[in-house]
């Protein structure tokens, strides 16, 4: 009995309590690289410098419909981003320009973070693979709203063909939005004159015509910038000491000042109209057959300024004063104008928009008054290009 009880005595002391052991565990989230995408918020904007056909700075310019900017003049983007890891993981958002599509371009300037809508909407389009996120509720912790700006800067810096795009760059990687744009920046525009106005031996008292000439627009090849086209001019004088007199002072008329419409505030002779043809006589300016001195017909395509309202019988029309381009042109110094081309709800004379390479020809009527002496050589007829 003792030695069974010696034998009880010496059992394991372990006996009734638990005994485990462990493993190690190794979680690594996925290094996610950054998304972006385009949400229908883009627009471009007017410069400071100069007001187009019917809007202003800052406004949108939606007479631009080819791929060129200048200056001053911004494109503006809303993006969405997401990155998986967390928001503050991102970096930077930032507009980017180059030579090539996609990452890695110059950055030009930086995006702000802004409050967007509580969802995302339908026209971001985000998506990860088949997985569509319209309509999800946005997750502050990996998703926020940016609003890019980018401004054209001077041709020292930019000037040419680039693409634009918005970038998303975070530690883990770097994504731009799909929608990458191509723009020339800075075009170089210009217009070309073939041949020269000249009216050599005119008698006093009678009319006579120019030789044809072809105005154009030489803006850089492939920038696409369409041209809307203006005349105006000034009166003439004889740069010599003479005994000039055309025909009661020595000074040759351009016209009587006619401008459109007086209710729209122009600075027009007093009861000008948009009907005053153009009245190129030859007895000096002390009658209505004398209002104008010089006219101009033009022709581009299937237009000309035939049956313009201030043509008159052959579709020779005045010339406005000016030698320096003015708002006032648009309803004043069309070369031609009819109205019938609309871009983007904005109504132009069609035939008078000149593509880059594209020309037009004009041809001149003078009115010499009778009398008339001296040679009128200083004084000029000025051609404009706005473009649209």
């Amino acid at each position: 009995m003792v030695m069974a009880m010696l034998v009880i005595s010496v059992m394991p002391a372990v006996l009734g309590n638990e005994v485990g052991t462990g493993i190690g565990i190794e979680i690594s989230p996925e290094e996610f690289p950054p998304m972006i995408w385009g949400c229908d918020e883009r627009v471009v904007l007017d410069d400071a410098v100069e007001s187009g056909r019917e809007f202003t700075v800052g406004q949108a310019l939606k007479e631009r419909i080819n791929n060129y900017a200048f200056e001053g003049e911004q494109i503006r983007w809303t993006v969405l981003v997401m990155d998986k890891n967390k928001i503050d993981q991102v970096d930077e958002v930032v507009a980017t320009i180059g030579d090539v599509q996609g990452e890695g371009n110059d950055i030009e300037v930086e995006c702000v973070r802004i409050t967007g809508p509580s969802k995302i909407p339908a026209e971001c389009e985000a998506r990860i693979l088949e997985e569509k996120l319209t309509g999800r509720t946005v997750d502050p912790n990996t998703q926020a709203f940016y609003e890019c700006t980018f401004t054209v800067e001077t041709a020292d810096s930019m000037y040419g063909e680039y693409w634009i795009t918005v970038e998303a760059i975070s530690d883990d990687g770097e994504a731009t939005m799909d929608e990458n744009e191509f723009w020339f920046l800075n075009p170089v525009i210009a217009l070309s004159i073939d041949g020269s106005l000249e009216f050599e031996d005119v008698r006093p008292g009678t009319v006579s015509y120019s030789d044809t000439l072809l105005v154009g627009n030489d803006a850089d090849e492939g920038s696409g910038v369409l041209l809307d086209m203006f005349i105006s001019g000034t009166d003439f004088y004889d740069s010599s000491s003479s005994d000039a007199r055309c025909p009661v002072t020595n000074q040759l008329k351009l016209s009587q000042n006619l401008r459109n419409d007086a209710a729209l505030g122009h600075n027009i002779a007093p009861g000008a109209t948009a009907t005053t043809p153009c009245n190129a006589g030859t007895t000096g300016l002390t009658s209505t057959a004398n209002a104008d001195h010089i006219c101009y017909y033009a022709v581009n395509g299937a237009y000309s300024t035939f049956g313009a309202p201030n043509a008159d019988a052959e579709g020779y029309r005045p010339i406005v004063y000016g030698d320096s381009f003015e708002r006032d042109f648009y309803n004043d110094a069309e070369i031609i104008s009819n109205d019938l081309l609309v871009i983007n709800s904005i109504p132009y004379d069609a035939g008078n928009v000149l593509a880059p390479g594209s020309e037009m020809s004009i041809t001149f009527k003078l009115g010499l008054p009778e009398p008339c002496l001296g040679n009128f050589d200083s004084g000029q007829i000025f051609f404009w290009g706005e473009a649209v």
